[in-house]
């Protein structure tokens, strides 16, 4: 899951344990004594949302699936994929979500890790979170997260296999989306 996934997971939660939820990625280690209480529960939420997601037999599946060249880096692809499918649900293209603007004022007031510094002012800006509504947009993240790790750009080589495998990805999301929420979402106090 990525950023639109995990800030609708923690949106019942404070904007602390909300802006821990966003910025986990960034975070390494163990240790997050150096961080809020409220922040390191929502960097300890996340990281059980990944670990959720990436053992479950859906996500699995889909992995299998993968070109056997591509599937190293699948699991960020998928992270966008999820993201893509809860935007489209959403209507994210069509309507302002008053959880976006929450986080983009969350990311946008306060200091991202130094992993993510350069991402989330880019994030915010281009509306990334609205625009993942769009699966070409979608693609087009994937390709540009590609871009940024070393050697051949295996994230755009991976993209016509998730346009032509679209309809099943979107099947195995509304399988794998409603075991996430009943496990992991956080209630509206």
């Amino acid at each position: 899951m990525n950023f639109l996934a995990h800030a609708w997971l923690a949106r019942g939660g404070s904007d602390d344990f909300l802006f821990g939820n966003l910025i986990a990625d960034g975070v390494k280690g163990p240790d997050l004594s150096g961080w809020p209480d409220g922040i390191a529960a929502g960097i300890r939420h996340h990281r059980r949302v990944d670990a959720f997601v990436d053992s479950h037999p859906v996500v699995q599946g889909v992995r299998e699936r993968v070109p056997r060249a591509q599937r190293r880096y699948a699991a960020i692809a998928l992270d966008l994929v999820w993201d893509h499918f809860i935007a489209r649900d959403l209507g994210l293209d069509v309507t302002e979500s008053a959880l976006v603007t929450r986080s983009y004022r969350l990311l946008a007031s306060r200091p991202a890790p130094a992993r993510l510094a350069t991402l989330m002012p880019v994030l915010v800006e281009q509306d990334w979170l609205h625009g993942y509504a769009d699966f070409a947009f979608t693609c087009r993240a994937i390709r540009g997260i590609g871009q940024r790790l070393s050697g051949p750009n295996r994230l755009a080589d991976l993209v016509p296999w998730l346009e032509a495998d679209y309809a099943n990805l979107a099947s195995d999301f509304a399988r794998l989306w409603p075991a996430v929420i009943d496990a992991l979402e956080v209630p509206d106090p």
